[in-house]
C-alpha cells in the first residue's frame, strides 16, 4: 500500500509538470490559432539556460528563474511572433506546422552547439528540504510544482473567461478585424499570446527538469518529455484548460504505474523500448480517441501560385534529359573523392532521398496531408531490404514497398477523422515511437545491417557508376509516376480534397478511401527509397533514420517547394550535402528556411521575383478554371468572382 501511495504521489507530481506544459500549448493555440511544435524545445532551452545560470555562473535559483521567465521567454516569444508568425494568419494548415517545426530544429541545433548532446546535466531543486506525509518523504520542490500547476489553471481560467484582455486574446484568432473595431490591436494581442505561451513553456521546462534529479537532463529527452503535455492538450481539445489539467494528471499517474508495475515484469530490452515510446503512445491514443471533427464548409482562399503541371510528353522528355545529365555526371564524377567520400555515392543517396521527397510531394504537396513519418517508412524499407533474400535482392524492394504500404494504411485508418494538425501530430507520434521503440532496439539494427548491391539477371551493379545510374532510373520512374498520378482523376481528387474536404465529401466522394490510398502509396515509395538507400551505403543503422532528421528533411522539401518534383530533388541535394560536409549545421540551415516559408508560401521555386526574372516552367501566373488542381477539375466550377487555388 505504501508503494502504491508513493507511486501515486510521484505520478501526480509528474502530471503537474505535464499540466504546466499542456496549458501553455492551449494558451498558444487559443490566442494564436497555432499548435507550437517547438513548445518542448522552448522548455528545453529554458531548462538548460537555468542550469547554465545556476551551475556555471552561480546565480541564485530564484533570480535565475526570474531572468528566464520575465526577460528571456517574453523577448523570445515577442520576436518569434513578430518575425515568423504574423504573416501566417489565414494561411493553409501546413504552413504554421512547418514554421513551428523549423523553430524546433533551430532551437535543438543551437542547444547542441552550446551544450553537449551526450551529457546529462544535474539540477538542484529551487526549494530544498522535505517533509513526511503518510510514511512518504516529499520534497518541498515537488509540492511547489503541484502548487504552480493548480495556480496556473485557476489563473488562466479566470483570465480567459472573466477579463477583457482574455476575451481579446481569444478574439484575435476568430476575427482580427472585429477586434480592431473594438479599439484593441490584433497584432499586440497576438504578441501577448505568444509571450504568454513562451513563458509557460519555459516554466514547464524548468519544472519538468527539476523532476529528473535522478537521471539528469539531456537535449533530446527534455525536448520530447513535453510530448505528454501534447497528449493532455489534445484531450482538452486545445481549448479546455481544466480538462487539460485533469488529463495531464491522469497521464502522469499512468506513466508511473506502467513504469513501476508493468515494466519490471518484462525483459530489460523491451522495458527500455516501452519507456522511451510511452509519451508518443499516449499522444497517438489521445488523437485516435478524439471525437470526429466537423468538416469546414468552405475552401481555402490563397494567393499561392499554382505550380505548372507538365504534360505527359513534357514529363517524359524532362525525365530523359535528367537521365542524360546523370550519365554525364557519372562519367565526370566517377573518380572524384571529397573528404574521403566518392561523389557518385553521394549522388546515389541524393536519388534515394529524392524519392522520399517525391512521396512528400504526393502526400503533402498534392493532398495536403502533413506527414512527419516518411523516414520511419524509409528505415523499415532499409531493414527489410537487408533481411529479405540476404539483401540486395529485388524481392527486398518488393517487400519494402508492400509492408510499408500496409503499415501506412494501418497508420492512416485510425486518423481518418482528423484535421491536418491532428494528422501531423499522429504521424509525429508514430515517427518517434518507431524511432525509440524499434530503430533504437539493439536487436533490430544492432551495429548495422549489411546490404548488398542489387543483382539483376545478366547485370551487375557493384560499381559506383552503375549503382548511381540505377538509382537515377528509379528516381525518374517514380517522378513520372507522381506526375502521372497528379494528372489523373485520382490526382485531381487529391488536390480537391486538400482544397476543401467538406465540398469533396458533398460531391459524394469518399474521403476515407482517398486518404488511405494516398498515404499507403506514399509509404510504399518511402519504403522503396529506404531499400535503395541501403544498397548505396552497404550498411545502415538506426542513426540513418533519426526522428529529428526526418523532420529536417520535410522542412527542406517545404523550403524548396513541396508541390514540385524539382523541389523534392533540390531538397535531397541540400540534405545529403549538408549531412556529409556540415552535419552540425543541418538543423540550423533547415530551420532558418522557416523565415522564407512565412513569406513565400510556395517555397523558393515559387518566389514571384524569381519567376519574373527567370520564367520557370513549373510556375504559372494564375489558376485556370477546370485545371487539375481544384474542385473545378472534378465537376464543379468556381462562382463568378471567386478565386480558387490548388493545394
Amino acid at each position: 500500500m505504501t508503494s502504491f501511495l508513493q507511486y501515486t504521489i510521484f505520478g501526480i507530481i509528474l502530471g503537474a509538470g505535464f499540466a504546466i506544459a499542456a496549458t501553455g500549448l492551449v494558451v498558444t493555440y487559443t490566442t494564436a490559432g497555432v499548435f507550437n511544435f517547438a513548445h518542448g524545445a522552448v522548455g528545453m532551452i529554458a531548462a538548460f539556460s537555468y542550469w547554465e545560470l545556476v551551475a556555471n555562473h552561480h546565480v541564485p535559483a530564484v533570480l535565475a528563474l526570474v531572468i528566464i521567465l520575465l526577460v528571456g521567454a517574453p523577448i523570445a516569444g515577442a520576436l518569434v511572433e513578430r518575425v515568423l508568425m504574423r504573416r501566417l494568419h489565414g494561411a493553409t494548415a501546413e504552413r504554421p506546422i512547418m514554421v513551428t517545426l523549423g523553430l524546433l530544429v533551430i532551437l535543438t541545433g543551437v542547444a547542441t552547439i552550446v551544450w553537449s548532446p551526450k551529457s546529462q546535466y544535474q539540477l538542484n531543486p529551487i526549494v530544498s528540504g522535505s517533509f513526511r506525509l503518510v510514511s512518504i518523504n516529499l520534497q518541498y520542490q515537488q509540492v511547489l510544482t503541484i502548487g504552480i500547476a493548480i495556480a496556473l489553471v485557476i489563473g488562466l481560467r479566470f483570465l480567459f473567461s472573466s477579463t477583457r484582455t482574455g476575451v481579446g486574446l481569444r478574439a484575435v484568432v476568430d476575427d482580427p478585424a472585429l477586434l480592431a473595431m473594438s479599439g484593441a490591436s490584433p497584432d499586440a494581442m497576438s504578441q501577448y499570446g505568444w509571450i504568454l505561451g513562451f513563458v509557460m513553456a519555459a516554466l514547464a521546462g524548468v519544472m519538468l527538469a527539476l523532476t529528473q534529479e535522478q537521471t539528469g537532463i539531456s537535449i533530446v529527452a527534455m525536448t520530447l518529455l513535453v510530448v505528454n503535455g501534447y497528449a493532455a492538450a489534445i484531450v482538452g481539445r486545445l481549448k479546455n484548460i481544466p480538462v487539460t489539467f485533469i488529463a495531464a494528471i491522469v497521464i502522469g499517474l499512468l506513466e508511473d504505474y506502467i513504469i513501476y508495475y508493468l515494466l519490471p515484469h518484462l525483459s530489460q530490452g523491451l522495458n527500455s523500448d516501452i519507456t522511451l515510446a510511452l509519451p508518443m503512445a499516449f499522444l497517438f491514443i489521445a488523437l485516435v480517441m478524439l471525437p470526429s471533427v466537423r468538416l469546414r464548409a468552405v475552401g481555402r482562399l490563397s494567393t499561392v501560385r499554382v505550380p505548372r503541371m507538365p504534360s505527359g510528353k513534357e514529363s517524359v522528355l524532362g525525365g530523359a534529359a535528367f537521365f542524360v545529365l546523370a550519365v554525364i555526371a557519372s562519367v565526370v564524377l566517377s573518380s572524384v573523392v571529397v573528404r574521403g567520400t566518392n561523389l557518385l555515392n553521394l549522388g546515389g543517396e541524393i536519388m534515394a532521398f529524392g524519392i522520399v521527397g517525391l512521396s512528400l510531394v504526393l502526400l503533402t504537396g498534392y493532398s495536403g496531408q502533413v506527414s512527419l513519418c516518411q523516414f520511419s517508412f524509409m528505415g523499415i524499407g532499409a531493414f527489410l531490404m537487408g533481411k529479405v533474400a540476404g539483401g540486395g535482392s529485388l524481392f527486398g524492394l518488393v517487400a519494402a514497398a508492400l509492408v510499408c504500404a500496409v503499415l501506412g494504411a494501418l497508420v492512416a485508418l485510425p486518423t481518418l477523422r482528423l484535421r491536418a494538425l491532428y494528422f501531423a501530430l499522429a504521424t509525429f507520434a508514430f515517427a518517434d515511437a518507431v524511432d525509440q521503440g524499434f530503430f533504437q532496439d539493439s536487436r533490430v539494427f544492432g551495429g548495422g545491417i549489411n546490404v548488398g548491391r542489387i543483382i539483376l539477371p545478366g547485370l551487375s551493379f557493384g560499381g559506383n557508376r552503375s549503382e548511381f545510374l540505377l538509382l537515377s532510373v528509379f528516381f525518374v520512374l517514380v517522378a513520372l509516376l507522381v506526375l502521372t498520378i497528379r494528372r489523373s482523376l485520382f490526382g485531381r481528387r487529391l488536390v480537391a480534397m486538400s482544397d476543401s474536404p467538406a465540398a469533396y465529401a458533398t460531391l459524394g466522394l469518399n474521403l476515407a478511401v482517398t486518404k488511405v490510398a494516398v498515404f499507403a502509396i506514399a509509404a510504399a515509395l518511402a519504403g522503396i527509397a529506404g531499400g535503395l538507400y541501403a544498397t548505396v551505403n552497404g550498411t545502415v543503422g538506426s542513426a540513418d533514420f533519426d526522428f529529428f532528421s526526418g523532420i529536417i528533411f520535410v522542412l527542406f522539401v517545404t523550403v524548396w517547394s513541396i508541390r514540385t518534383v524539382s523541389g523534392a530533388f533540390l531538397a535531397a541535394v541540400t540534405y545529403v550535402m549538408l549531412t556529409t560536409f556540415w552535419s552540425t549545421g543541418l538543423g540550423l540551415v533547415a530551420g532558418a528556411g522557416i523565415i522564407l516559408i512565412g513569406r513565400a508560401a510556395s517555397g523558393i521555386l515559387g518566389i514571384d521575383r524569381l519567376s519574373t526574372l527567370l520564367p520557370l516552367p513549373w510556375v504559372k501566373r494564375a489558376p485556370v478554371a477546370g485545371d487539375s488542381g481544384t474542385l473545378a477539375g472534378i465537376g464543379t466550377a468556381p462562382m463568378e468572382g471567386e478565386t480558387r487555388v490548388a493545394g
